[in-house]
């Protein structure tokens, strides 16, 4: 049964208080358009002005909450968005993504908090987002019907109305739109919406607009005068002019983000660092034949066996005799902290720049677990998604520059570590054996950097040659293994 209910609004022509009745059914209001407005303190007289109208509509309202960008850990206070997951008016539960966002150590992926609808969207992409900062705009709440929001719309033309309200559908359109479709004395009747609901957006507006000027015809060009052409005597051969080429490109700046903004910090803190240089050669050729006698053994396990494992492992061997190397020292150089774990990085070279992930507790792990651990690594790095534990944390940094190619190079120690090593590509030279005969070497350069504040010469050469011995006589890690 239909409800008599009775809103009051103070009317803005009059300044009166008046009284409107409206039919509300379930959740649709029809408005009637009254013949009689009583207006308190004045008699009643007839309504007759067809271009003013005031409209009663029950609003629905919901609680908007603004998600924020929680703190995601390691200091960091702002993110770049790199995709969203949602758009303005999707539905959302709890723990559904929302975006994800890259720091200058990870990517995150944000999930909501909350079970409603997106309002607001506050970034595009590649936009810089803080920390504390609103994400998007998220209604929570139930809707609620309001009976006290009396809305008075701009006066429209009689007609204008009929085309805007046909048998109760109303045209769906912003104030905005509306008035900029008023401005140009257009039906919204007549524009074909591209919204979600058939809601008429400003592009329809415009779009019809270009479609209407667009049948006026330009003014025709003025005709242009031909001189005659020269008589034959006065015709001379024309010189070839030369015009130097046109070149359109433009310069393009661009903001410094993601891991580039990491690499920035991290290097102009190693700037700090007094670095001092160690190379030498490594004899891989015993290496070579071993792995080539393993990877059907791994093959069969579903790993991917390369090199890397075993540079690892014999470096966390020779960490073990000069933990000196896997040690960090405090900004005044008053303590040095020798770390337990061997946290060995690889600076892996990826899409979004260079990122060093580390395999944690390389002392304890098998060749075969530390190539597991590899392929786990360099398939979230080539995807963008390791974690911030991936990337921290790291104790000491071998770096295969020898993947991509060269032989030597010169490493930067990244802080608070103290030694980092540079790995070339391997080549197969020409050497001589014990006997003084000529063989075909498999060679390896390598490339040391280490803090010499803390670490001389020689406990680096030391070391190198250690490590150097396990590689050149890989049944020697057999015997340190643990």
């Amino acid at each position: 049964m239909a409800a008599v209910r009775v809103l009051r609004t103070w009317s803005r022509g009059a300044g009166r208080l008046i009284c409107v009745r409206y039919f509300q059914t379930c959740s649709n209001v029809h408005v009637l358009k009254p013949k009689c407005v009583c207006f308190f303190g004045y008699p009643s007289f007839k309504y007759s002005h067809p271009h003013q109208l005031l409209k009663t509509t029950a609003a629905l309202h919901g609680q908007v909450v603004q998600f924020k960008l929680s703190d995601i850990g390691e200091g960091i206070r702002e993110v770049t968005v790199k995709e969203w997951y949602v758009k303005e008016g999707d539905t959302v539960s709890q723990f559904d993504s929302i975006c994800e966002v890259q720091s200058d150590k990870a990517s995150v992926t944000i999930t909501s908090r909350y079970d409603g609808v997106i309002k607001k969207l506050y970034y595009n992409l590649d936009d810089i987002a803080y920390v504390g900062k609103p994400l998007v705009d998220i209604e929570t709440e139930a809707l609620k019907d309001s009976e006290e929001d009396v809305v008075e719309t701009p006066a429209v033309s009689h007609d204008e109305h009929i085309h805007q309200e046909i048998k109760g559908q109303k045209t769906l359109a912003t104030p905005a739109v509306r008035r900029l479709a008023m401005e140009n004395n257009i039906k919204l009747s007549e524009v074909v919406g591209s919204g979600r609901d058939g809601r008429i957006l400003k592009e329809d507006i415009l779009n019809y607009l270009e479609k209407q000027t667009g049948a006026i015809l330009p003014p025709s060009p003025k005709a242009e005068i031909i001189p005659p052409p020269p008589k034959p005597k006065d015709r001379t051969v024309p010189i070839p002019i030369s015009r130097p080429p046109v070149f359109t490109g433009k310069d393009i700046t661009e903001p410094v983000k993601g891991f580039q903004k990491a690499m920035v910090k991290t290097m102009s803190a190693a700037l700090k660092i007094p670095h001092f240089g160690y190379c030498d050669e490594v004899d891989v050729t015993e290496l070579v034949k071993l792995r080539e006698e393993l990877k059907p053994i791994a093959a069969a396990r579903g790993i991917k066996l390369s090199f890397m494992p075993f540079f690892l492992k014999a470096a966390s061997l020779g960490l073990l005799q000069f933990p000196i190397l896997n040690s960090s020292v405090d900004e005044n150089c008053q303590n040095i902290t020798y770390k337990a774990s061997h946290n060995i990085g690889i600076a892996m070279d990826t899409e979004q720049g260079l990122i060093v992930p580390n395999v944690k507790n390389v002392q304890i792990r098998s060749v075969f677990e530390i190539a597991t651990e590899l392929n786990r690594l360099q398939k979230l790095g080539s995807a963008g998604q390791l974690s911030t534990s991936d990337l921290t944390g790291g104790t000491f940094t071998l770096s295969n520059i020898g993947s991509i190619g060269g032989t030597y190079a010169k490493p930067v120690i990244l802080p608070p570590e103290v030694a980092i090593g540079a790995l070339g590509s391997i080549m197969a030279l020409p050497r001589f054996n014990q006997k003084g005969e000529v063989y075909k070497a498999q060679i390896m350069n390598v490339s040391w950097s280490a803090d010499h504040r803390i670490i001389d010469g020689a406990t680096m050469s030391r070391f190198s040659n250690l490590w150097k011995s396990y590689l050149e006589n890989p049944a020697f890690m057999l015997l340190d293994l643990k």
